[in-house]
């Protein structure tokens, strides 16, 4: 029959021509008379090649079933109808063949067979024809039919999201290289782009692109594509990778789905089945965790984790098949819901209610709940894009839907804009309120916690620019208040009370008593009692009461504005002073003396030259 419309042959291998079955998927397309072109994928009908069919049912826009009238629907076509329906497929035309070999009588009987058999499929409705490839009886209106059905039946494909093409075929021409084949399932790919091999995680360049065997600028969604890749090797590569924009999607071993079992299975999947699974061109074994109760019987759905033995990159409402892992046999499919999830408790309510949201919702709901998923990490638009597989322009135009709605903050930086959810923002506000008042309450003469200390406590992975704007909206908002690196609750002040006037007095004598052989800080706050103490030495460094000339020297700054006139008096006189002049003057021995001239070096104060000091 595709030979009859095309005028080529689809089968490729020896043994598909000896036997006279398609083993393998094969392709060819022919000029429909609007000047549309059709691609087929030819997918094999037997039973044991039930994989290779589910490769390349992936692109399809529409089905011919194929049921030759002299002998009626096969078994394993009921198979088939089933990963029809479960990957969502709406559209297809029976076409009886062989007619020239049938009489009347029995066509009626084999085409009321098949009408009986196709019932609550998409094809009950579905248009019935016949054709003889022999004399050719039948082609002109098949195709007449085709035309009709992709005219007003067809959905088109989305353009404007990101390019995907599953691998169903890698092969090597001499001269060229590695040549891969798919259909491409969305967007736009082109001449010298950069993509990514998922998920061999492999970037390579597109060489050259053809599209029903002739050389192309681009693909568009819908198109099954050739493309010669540059900078890979053929074994690099294989069926079930699918090719994307570079950084555009993530590998993942776990997918949050949801399941349905067909009502004329024969088994019952119990908690953690192992299945095979099947979803683009890629098949990988799973195990299946049910996450609302403790096995699914035929006919029912619900929602389930598959976690994976090999990695797979998907896209939120993928479609995908699972077969029974022995004996093999299609048992079901459903719809990915979640691409990259995390590890899921079975029998949790609140999981169970978003991935409910995740389901039925727009996509707008589903980018709100994976931002709040991920608001900890804060993701930029291009994380959330690379989670959900969609193109950074439309999550961008759900972004800006979500902050009009004042569900999300942003952060816009030059290269790209940084987001978390309103609610995990509070949950932050709440957290380093608390975290602060009892800080005050324990450090009633520290100004406030550290900066440095918020950030490594709360929001340890968010970039340091990005975290400076946070802070700066919780300031904007009366929240907080920041002096210098410490930042502290609005109402709080330090009370110089009694015991800090008492403090401050015993540290200023025991400094004053050192004088010039100064006195280091785990010396003075050693002299002193408890917590507070060690405190208001700090406190009375950061008001500039005490200078810390190094590790081992705390002075006032009276002692310091002292120690500074006598050196600079002396260089005025004599142009010049060594560290052992300097002693002498102080009084005092060599280290302090060279650690006071060093100090005095990094505050331009002095400057060395060979063994001597000069003002700067």
């Amino acid at each position: 029959m595709i030979k009859a419309l095309t005028g080529r042959e689809t089968d490729r291998w020896e043994e598909e021509k000896r036997r006279g079955i398609t083993i393998d998927l094969g392709f060819t397309y022919f000029d429909l008379p609007d000047g549309n072109t059709a691609g087929i994928i030819d997918v094999p009908g037997h039973e044991k090649f039930v994989k290779n069919m589910l490769a390349g049912v992936i692109g399809m826009d529409m089905v011919l079933l194929v049921v030759a009238a002299d002998e009626g629907m096969m078994p394993q076509t009921v198979e088939h109808l089933n990963i029809f329906n479960m990957l969502g497929l709406k559209k297809g035309i029976v076409v009886l063949t062989k007619y020239d070999l049938i009489d009347p009588e029995w066509l009626e009987l084999v085409k009321e067979d098949i009408k009986e058999e196709l019932k609550g499929t998409f094809f009950e409705n579905a248009p019935m024809t016949e054709v003889s490839s022999k004399t050719g009886y039948g082609i002109e209106e098949l195709i007449e039919l085709i035309v009709e059905q992709t005219e007003t039946e067809v959905e088109e494909r989305n353009v404007n999201t990101i390019p995907r093409l599953p691998i169903d075929r890698v092969f090597s021409i001499t001269g060229f290289g590695t040549v891969i084949t798919g259909t491409l399932i969305s967007g736009t790919i082109k001449k010298g782009d950069e993509v990514e091999i998922y998920p061999v995680n492999k970037i390579c360049k597109i060489r050259n692109v053809q599209v029903h065997s002739k050389d192309a600028e681009k693909a568009s969604a819908g198109q099954r594509t050739a493309i010669n890749l540059s900078g890979i090797k053929k074994t690099e590569i294989y069926r079930g990778c699918v090719i994307a924009p570079v950084n555009s999607m993530k590998n993942t071993m776990m997918l949050d789905v949801k399941l349905s079992l067909l009502k004329d299975s024969r088994r019952i999947v119990e908690n953690r089945s192992r299945l095979h699974l099947y979803t683009g061109t890629s098949e990988v074994l799973c195990r299946v965790v049910l996450l609302d109760r403790d096995e699914l019987s035929p006919g029912e759905s619900c929602y389930a984790q598959l976690r994976l033995e090999e990695e797979v990159a998907v896209r939120r409402g993928d479609k995908f098949i699972v077969r029974f892992y022995s004996p093999l046999e299609t048992i079901g499919g459903g719809e990915i819901i979640e691409p990259v999830p995390k590890k899921k408790k079975r029998f949790d309510d609140s999981l169970l209610e978003e991935l409910k949201i995740k389901e039925k919702g727009s996509s707008t709901d589903v980018i709100e709940k994976i931002i709040r998923e991920n608001s900890k990490n804060v993701p930029t638009v291009s994380d959330i894009a690379k989670l959900t597989a969609l193109s950074e322009e439309e999550i961008r135009s759900n972004v800006e839907i979500l902050e009009e709605e004042e569900k999300i903050t942003l952060f816009s930086l030059k290269n790209d804009k940084y987001l978390w959810h309103k609610s995990f923002e509070r949950e932050i506000e709440d957290s380093i309120e608390k975290y602060l008042s009892k800080y005050h309450e324990d450090n009633k003469y520290s100004r406030g916690a550290k900066k440095s200390e918020i950030k490594s406590k709360y929001l340890p992975k968010m970039k340091q620019n990005v975290f400076d704007m946070a802070i700066n909206s919780f300031i904007d908002k009366g929240l907080i208040k920041q002096e210098g690196e410490y930042i502290f609750l609005p109402y709080f002040n330090i009370q110089y009370d009694d015991f800090y006037k008492k403090c401050e007095a015993n540290i200023l004598k025991a400094i004053n008593d050192a004088k010039f052989e100064f006195i280091g800080y785990e010396e003075l706050v050693s002299t002193l009692n408890g917590k507070e103490s060690e405190e208001i030495v700090a406190l009375m460094l950061e008001n500039k009461e005490l200078i810390k000339i190094n590790e081992a020297g705390i002075t006032t700054n009276e002692l310091y504005e002292e120690a500074k006139n006598m050196l600079i008096e002396f260089v005025k006189k004599n142009s010049k002073i060594t560290a052992a002049e300097y002693r002498d003057i102080l009084n005092t021995n060599r280290k302090n003396a060279i650690g006071l001239l060093e100090h005095f070096d990094m505050q331009r104060i002095t400057r060395r030259v060979g063994n001597d000091r000069i003002l700067f």
